[in-house]
């Protein structure tokens, strides 16, 4: 069972401050400046079937929860209990990947929903 937390906002991990924002073209974009700790990493849910491979169509209470989505955060890594070394992560920014159907904690952010997950959740890359 995953819980929903709603933030706006966010800079960091369960804190709330002011995001950058830079205009182009007339067009206001929004910076994500969320920070994971330890071996966590932010992801954003691609967007769930809404239609059938034969072309009928999925009502919203029937679609399931997607299990894919792009990494829009890392944490720094994990430190090893025996050395103290610090474990890079294995994830980018900008890479997809696939997680457990029950991985991870929602959240809201500006109207968009994340999830934010230890790195062991992800099963694979895409």
């Amino acid at each position: 069972m995953t819980n929903t937390y709603h933030f706006f906002r966010f800079q960091g991990f369960g804190t709330k401050s002011d995001q950058q924002g830079t205009e182009t073209n007339n067009i206001k974009i929004m910076a994500l400046n969320i920070k994971p700790s330890a071996d966590r990493v932010v992801v954003e849910a691609a967007p769930a079937e809404t239609m059938t491979a034969s072309g009928i169509y999925i009502p919203e209470t029937a679609q399931e929860k997607p299990q894919k989505g792009t990494v829009v955060a890392v944490g720094p890594g994990k430190y090893a209990e025996q050395t103290g070394n610090l474990i890079p992560m294995a994830y980018k920014v900008g890479d997809e990947v696939l997680y457990g159907k029950y991985a991870g904690t929602e959240i809201t952010i500006d109207g968009k929903e994340y999830l934010i997950m230890r790195e062991s959740d992800i099963f694979a890359t895409i």
